[in-house]
């Protein structure tokens, strides 16, 4: 048993890709405090949810971190994706990565995620993943933009993670939960943004 409990982990400073064209690869993770990457459990799970819609979708992983999400997606057969990081440390090791993998359709933006959704006006996203920082309180804020600014395709799905110990954050009203779990301090849902 402890043997295949070490297969499921990703070893320390790795990431592993949970399925898809790139099932299995490990991918370095930057050395930079407070990188959270989203656990394989938690994609897995999110990634069942995804699986009728991911195929041919326009991702949107904003605070990328790691781009654990938005690389998933890639695997399993979305379009494109849009990573958003600030840090230049995580957005050096996201593009080494993308560049390893050779992931046609992923563009690496450095920017502050909530500067980005102020000011980009690329068309819209089917798919939206949303990680911030826990503490910081962004997803409220986040969320308003997206619907504000028109970033959502028709239906399109907002996965949003929190600490567990977080209340909800304000949605705007046309926005249905749809799923909702946590998983050890994490809590997790997906969102649909109706019109």
């Amino acid at each position: 048993m402890a043997r295949r409990d070490k297969k499921r982990k990703s070893q320390a400073g790795r990431l592993r890709i949970v399925a898809g064209n790139w099932r299995s690869r490990l991918l370095d993770v930057a050395d930079v405090e407070g990188l959270r990457p989203t656990s394989e459990r938690v994609r897995e799970t999110l990634f069942n949810w995804l699986s009728p819609r991911i195929h041919g979708a326009r991702c949107l992983d904003l605070f990328a971190g790691t781009g654990a999400l938005g690389i998933e997606a890639l695997s399993r057969g979305a379009a494109g994706a849009v990573f958003v990081e600030r840090s230049p440390v995580a957005v050096r090791q996201l593009n080494d990565n993308v560049k390893l993998l050779e992931a046609h359709g992923a563009t690496v933006v450095r920017s502050d995620a909530l500067d980005f959704l102020a000011q980009e006006a690329g068309g819209t996203f089917d798919i939206v993943f949303l990680d911030p920082p826990f503490a910081a309180g962004l997803l409220g804020e986040s969320c308003r933009l997206l619907a504000e600014r028109q970033l959502l395709a028709t239906g399109a799905l907002v996965y949003l993670e929190l600490d567990r110990a977080d209340v909800e954050p304000d949605l705007p009203d046309s926005w249905q939960v749809i799923k909702n779990k946590t998983a050890g301090k994490v809590r997790y849902m997906l969102v649909e943004a109706t019109a």
